[in-house]
């Protein structure tokens, strides 16, 4: 339950960064990259809406050799700190909700993958490891934790902490991972579907369009939510497909990658990605939209 993008150093030597995270010179930062061109903090990651997107802070950053101001980022991009010195977006992971935290006098907010929490006249939330906090909250990548008066728990969405003698909470915040709804035009993205599921296969036809065809994974996804017919918790349905894993949070993992590369496939054969729709409590189901049709050979 993090959204997170994976980039490469030239080295191949391969780093995790989640909103917050920063890129630069210095050793504590999120990815330290150590050459006297690169800024101490030169870049961050930062959740908007329903991308993750770079911001240069006190560098350049250029995206296939073009400067920016701020990118969306995607998978296959490379962001260029300086000449001849770049990172290779090999994945992007944007789960259907993501942790984060809300109390009295802070309001709801993306937990950055390290991140302290100050509690004053108002309560504020940084990012990165300050070591007076009152308390200080990160993910290994599958749980979260949180240290307050020296103790260290793990954190789940619904738990609730003390800190600086103020009560705070770990919720869930949606992400809206389809984006703006599709243009129902002939030979639109729009365009009615129509499914036939086979459950170590599924097959979508669009039009006139090659029709693709879903194996592994992805086809038990399409034909397992079709065969439920209706809204089921995302870790039922996991668990149906990963029936050897015992970890909720890796099992969340893996359900998070599975789901962002079966939308992409459906974004590049012009299907609408929230064909498998999310509806923010946890829940997931096969959304057909009018004209849709939904042929069941499993």
């Amino acid at each position: 339950m993090r959204a997170y993008v994976r980039l490469e150093t030239a080295d191949g030597e391969s780093h995790e960064l989640g909103h917050g995270d920063v890129i630069g010179r210095l050793w504590s930062v999120a990815l330290p990259v150590s050459d006297p061109r690169v800024s101490e903090m030169h870049a961050m990651i930062s959740l908007r809406g329903s991308s993750l997107r770079v911001l240069p802070l006190r560098g350049r950053i250029a995206i296939d050799g073009a400067p920016v101001v701020e990118a969306r980022l995607v998978e296959g991009q490379v962001l260029g700190l300086a000449d001849d010195l770049a990172l290779t977006v090999r994945e992007v992971v944007l789960p259907d909700e993501v942790m984060a935290i809300e109390g009295e006098g802070l309001a709801r907010q993306v937990l950055p993958s390290v991140c302290s929490l100050m509690v004053g006249a108002r309560a504020e939330l940084a990012s990165g490891h300050h070591p007076r906090a009152d308390a200080i909250l990160w993910s290994d990548g599958l749980r979260w934790h949180v240290v307050v008066g020296g103790r260290a728990r793990e954190l789940h969405a619904g738990d609730t902490f003390k800190a600086g003698g103020r009560r705070f909470a770990a919720v869930t915040m949606a992400l809206s991972a389809t984006g703006a709804a599709a243009t129902q035009a002939a030979g639109g993205i729009g365009a009615p579907v129509h499914i036939v599921v086979r459950f170590d296969t599924a097959h979508l036809y669009r039009g006139d369009d090659p029709p693709l065809a879903l194996d592994g994974i992805s086809a038990r996804i399409v034909s397992e939510l079709a065969t439920i017919a209706k809204p089921v918790s995302w870790e039922a349905l996991a668990r149906e497909i990963w029936r050897d894993e015992e970890e909720t949070a890796q099992l969340r993992k893996r359900w998070d990658v599975a789901l962002v590369r079966l939308r992409k496939k459906l974004g590049e054969a012009r299907i609408r990605r929230d064909l498998i729709r999310a509806d923010g409590t946890g829940n997931v189901e096969l959304f057909l939209a009018r004209g849709d049709t939904l042929e069941d050979q499993t």
